[in-house]
């Protein structure tokens, strides 16, 4: 509810996570010359029957998501963070599951228009039990994610 109610993205737990995966400051994150958070759905779809997010809706991605990135021509790394971004970014190149997804972060950090794709689990709390089962995840793939979006800072 805190997102919705500052507007900023990632602005609750799963943003501190992210950040932490990132190393970088909250003031770094929200920088939007550092920075540009694009929402596959540009809305909030609201919640379920459970209180947790609805999926990003259908018809919004293919309206605005391809003006949106060709408008920012100096972006230099994709992070695809959960699987509807990592559908739409990745398309045949992505695995069956999430997990084989970034877990095969190597073959699939490939060329799209021009761009490197980083395939991410969403930062939420309900990956929790997920990023203790895939212990690879922090030793193989957050030491290349810092690395690359330093290497982007400098």
């Amino acid at each position: 509810m805190r997102v919705h109610e500052s507007g900023l993205p990632f602005d609750d737990a799963s943003g501190n996570r992210l950040r932490d995966w990132l190393n970088v400051s909250r003031e770094t994150f929200y920088d939007r010359n550092v920075f540009a958070i694009v929402p596959m759905g540009f809305c909030f779809p609201g919640y379920d029957t459970k209180g947790s997010d609805l999926p990003p809706r259908r018809e919004c991605a293919p309206q605005w998501r391809e003006t949106v990135m060709s408008a920012m021509p100096q972006i230099e790394l994709i992070l695809a963070i959960g699987q509807y971004a990592q559908a739409w970014h990745l398309g045949a190149h992505r695995m069956k599951t999430m997990t084989q997804t970034v877990q095969n972060w190597r073959s699939t950090l490939y060329s799209n228009h021009g761009l490197p794709v980083l395939p991410l689990p969403h930062p939420s709390w309900r990956n929790s039990a997920w990023l203790r089962q895939n212990v690879w995840f922090e030793d193989e793939l957050l030491p290349v994610l810092r690395q690359s979006v330093e290497r982007l800072r400098i």
